[in-house]
């Protein structure tokens, strides 16, 4: 271990945070001056990575969870030699530059996950440490290890107070994740204060109850940081939690161990007094110690030995293990590898869309190995059981299908750390329950992760549940998330090009809003629905003249607006009505126009149908031609809540008459 050496690359992400900090007028120098030691020894110690190669796939994860503390990270890659150069750290946190206020993936090599919202980069970490486990698992053989690295990650008192890091921690802990290694800044200090005034548990009592390895030991120390992560790295069987005693904003004469240092910039008096005391050269901006860059010259030529003997195993191992090779191949492109036969139905066929969804899961299953995931405790109720019950567990590290216990929140940020990895993950719960998972979700529409979320029971057709159990505001507050893609689908048909799309989908989660109860095969009078389908909506009965209306409808209430205009049809009281199923608002509104006027003409009155608020249908249907639900579910056999809200044949067909 070169001592020296780390002093000053520990010095150098002092000098790179302060000042950054500064120029932006903007930041949080109380991590990174507090931990430099730390993130001295993981990139020129700890870490088994090569900044020439930051995606070889082997490399160890390292995941900034406290990602407020940004230049922490910024500074280590830089002085490691990735691709981020000093004129980058000097915009920091400036617009359109790469040095972001926290680290977002996909900007910058190194960068495994987007963080800042605490608590969810060590859940995305538990997500990458089942994948490596997978992979292991899946790829491995007795001669050869491909896979076999470790995920690492930085917390603070933040990440380890929020629910989120509970549910993750407590599930990696049964799932015996011992290449899972959590280094925790114990500082004591949070925004408002010190942690006494609100968290004053015992954190390692906590990790031991959750079933991990909890050690000891100070920030400062180089040695002991070896020696407790070489124990933690010992430990086969358990996730270890290393407590690190700290000083937040260390180097700092006046701020030190203080709130005032967490997230403001220290002003150039302070700056001026903590270089003279550090040893920093007065005045000098952006400094590096020639030290540093001189030891990462020569220890970049280390860990690109390491990876290229890694190459040559990597490559003995594909031509001895060609299945395993294009398994790995079919994961890594997330891609089928085989036909995806998604099942069809007759025109007699009732059937709920969630148990569709579960025949067409079967079908993805079957085709695509890098499809992981499973539900948060409801297995049955949501239809997610993979065939030939695949569960992963400690025993079987090969499972493809997740208990994830009732965790919605960490179920949906670890699917976002299997996504990181390669692998193609869904989640299921109650779509009430999108509730508990909506941060996580928002960052894999922010980090264009492909998750696919199924979500049943989707409207107040679920029943005697209840309204605590029926979504109301749900649809429109997913929807109203960028980039990602909700289907509700109004049969079993559509149910299985839904499957189809969101499988296809590689920039962004997909939302499926499935039924709990029995819908019907609908009308298609579009022969060519499954694919106009991908634009968000199609003509599911037209008429032999233009329309006078058109019927919108989503899910379940296309079966509805279907038999209301069959009724009035029937009547003689309307012919020129169209339904248009429309699973997917976002996409039909993002189609181009004469495809948007080609399903609703222009001049045609319109009115649309959902189980949910209205908010977001204004843009196509006046407010008083839109049957919705306005407040919260009633308690009570399906059929007479909808008659209670008012969706039957009959009040329908009075809409559409204009009565």
């Amino acid at each position: 271990m070169n001592k020296p050496a780390l002093e000053k690359i520990a010095l150098s992400v002092r000098s790179l945070s302060m000042d950054a900090i500064q120029k932006a007028n903007s930041g949080h120098p109380g991590l990174p001056l507090g931990a430099a030691e730390l993130g001295a020894w993981l990139y020129a110690e700890g870490l088994r990575h090569d900044p020439s190669a930051p995606d070889w796939l082997d490399r160890d994860r390292f995941v900034l969870s406290a990602g407020h503390g940004s230049m922490f990270l910024y500074s280590l890659l830089h002085l490691a030699g990735y691709a981020v150069s000093l004129d980058d750290i000097r915009a920091f946190r400036q617009l359109h530059k790469p040095c972001a206020g926290h680290p977002e993936y996909g900007m910058l090599p190194g960068i495994e996950t987007t963080t800042g919202p605490l608590g969810q980069g060590l859940a995305n970490a538990v997500g990458m440490a089942i994948a490596e486990t997978m992979l292991a698992a899946r790829l491995n053989t007795e001669k050869r290890k491909v896979i076999d690295h470790h995920t690492y990650v930085f917390v603070g008192d933040g990440c380890l107070q929020e629910g989120v890091a509970s549910e993750a921690s407590s599930l990696a802990g049964h799932l015996g994740l011992g290449k899972l290694v959590v280094y925790y800044d114990s500082n004591a200090i949070t925004i408002d204060g010190s942690t006494s005034i609100s968290f004053t548990e015992d954190v390692g009592r906590r990790y031991e109850a959750y079933g991990w390895q909890v050690l000891s030991g100070d920030m400062y120390d180089y040695s002991q940081i070896a020696e407790l992560t070489a124990l933690a790295k010992a430990e086969q069987r358990k996730p270890s939690l290393i407590i690190l005693k700290s000083v937040i904003g260390k180097g700092s004469p006046n701020k030190a161990g203080t709130a005032g240092i967490h997230g403001s910039p220290l002003g150039p008096a302070e700056i001026a007094l903590a270089k003279t005391g550090l040893g920093i050269p007065a005045g000098a901006e952006f400094w590096v110690a020639p030290e540093a860059t001189a030891f990462f010259a020569s220890r970049r030529r280390e860990l690109t030995a390491v990876r290229t003997v890694w190459e040559a195993d990597f490559a003995a191992w594909k031509k001895e293990s060609p299945e395993k090779a294009a398994l790995l191949d079919a994961i890594l492109s997330g891609s089928e590898a085989l036909p995806l036969a998604l099942p069809a139905y007759k025109p007699t066929d009732s059937i709920a869309t969630r148990a569709a969804s579960g025949k067409a899961l079967a079908a993805v299953y079957a085709s695509w190995p890098a499809l992981v995931g499973g539900s948060a405790d409801l297995t049955g109720p949501n239809s997610t059981a993979l065939p030939g019950g695949d569960v992963y567990s400690k025993d079987n590290r090969g499972g493809r299908y997740l208990h994830f216990g009732i965790r919605e929140h960490g179920m949906a940020a670890i699917a976002n750390g299997l996504a990181l990895h390669g692998f193609r993950p869904f989640v299921a719960t109650f779509l009430s329950f999108v509730d508990y998972l909506r941060p996580a979700l928002r960052l894999s529409a922010l980090m264009k992760l492909p998750v696919v979320y199924v979500m049943t029971h989707d409207s107040i057709w679920l029943g005697e549940d209840g309204p605590t159990h029926q979504p109301v505001e749900q649809l429109a507050s997913v929807r109203a998330i960028p980039n990602v893609l909700t289907l509700r689908p109004a049969d079993a048909e559509e149910t299985s090009v839904a499957w189809r799309l969101a499988m296809e989908r590689r920039d962004g989660p997909t939302v499926l809003a499935l039924s709990r109860q029995n819908l019907p095969i609908i009308r298609k009078d579009d022969p060519e629905w499954p694919y106009t389908m991908a634009l968000g909506a199609y003509v599911a009965r037209n008429s032999a003249e233009g329309p006078d209306t058109v019927v919108v409808a989503t899910g379940s209430e296309v079966a509805l607006a279907l038999a209301a205009a069959e009724s009035l049809d029937k009547a003689g009281a309307c012919n020129a009505v169209w339904v248009v199923s429309m699973p997917c608002r976002e996409a039909f509104f993002r189609a181009p126009a004469p495809v948007r006027e080609a399903l609703i003409p222009k001049g045609a009155r319109v009115v649309v149908l959902e189980a949910g608020v209205a908010q977001g249908w204004e843009r196509l249907a006046k407010i008083e031609d839109i049957l919705s639900v306005e407040d919260f579910g009633v308690s009570g056999p399906a059929e007479e809540v909808a008659q209670h809200f008012g969706f039957t044949v009959e009040k329908v067909a009075a809409l559409i008459r204009g009565a």
